[in-house]
């Protein structure tokens, strides 16, 4: 089965992808990873803007894109520009999850987090629920991501619906507000 995140580690990270779009201004649909890693002060750099000779070395470490940090606070995205706009959006998004939560090594309960961070920084249920979106489809357009990822998006709205949101958290109103006041 696999190791499982706690409820508590799931609000954690809710709590630090809206504190992230508080501090950097984060507040239009659809997110942008590119945006944000420029505003954090991330190098996001492109697989083909590596010299071909070395570019195995990449595709050998992802096929998607992985972060390094060069010296202390000094961070770089390299990101396969092969992929649709959607897969490195959300590329871009995994990679600031390992920055954000500062993980140190390789580990499937590393991955399981920046999996859900990503997830829940480019489609919020609370932002789905609020421009009353109903299917996927919907959402692949308005939060420009891939049709899987926004039938993912979807089925976590509808069990947000069921679970939780008889009443926002702190947390969901603060996106509301950061997201509806800048419009």
């Amino acid at each position: 089965m696999g190791i499982s995140l706690t409820h508590t580690r799931y609000e954690e990270i809710k709590q630090i992808v809206v504190d992230l779009f508080v501090r950097y201004g984060v507040s239009c649909v659809p997110v942008n990873g590119f945006e944000l890693a420029a505003k954090m002060g991330v190098t996001v750099v492109p697989y083909s803007a590596i010299p071909e000779s070395k570019r195995w070395r990449l595709f050998k470490k992802s096929e998607d894109g992985f972060c390094v940090e060069k010296s202390i606070g000094e961070w770089f995205i390299f990101y396969n520009d092969q992929k649709d706009y959607g897969r490195i959006n959300n590329t871009i998004f995994h990679e600031i999850g390992h920055i954000v939560l500062d993980h140190s090594e390789d580990s499937e309960l590393a991955e399981k987090e920046v999996r859900f961070f990503a997830k829940y920084a480019l489609v919020p249920p609370v932002l789905v629920h609020k421009l009353r979106l109903n299917k996927p489809q919907d959402i692949a357009d308005i939060f420009e991501v891939s049709y899987e990822a926004a039938c993912y998006a979807y089925s976590y709205y509808r069990k947000w619906l069921q679970y939780g949101a008889s009443g926002y958290t702190s947390y969901e109103v603060t996106l509301l507000n950061l997201f509806w006041d800048a419009s």
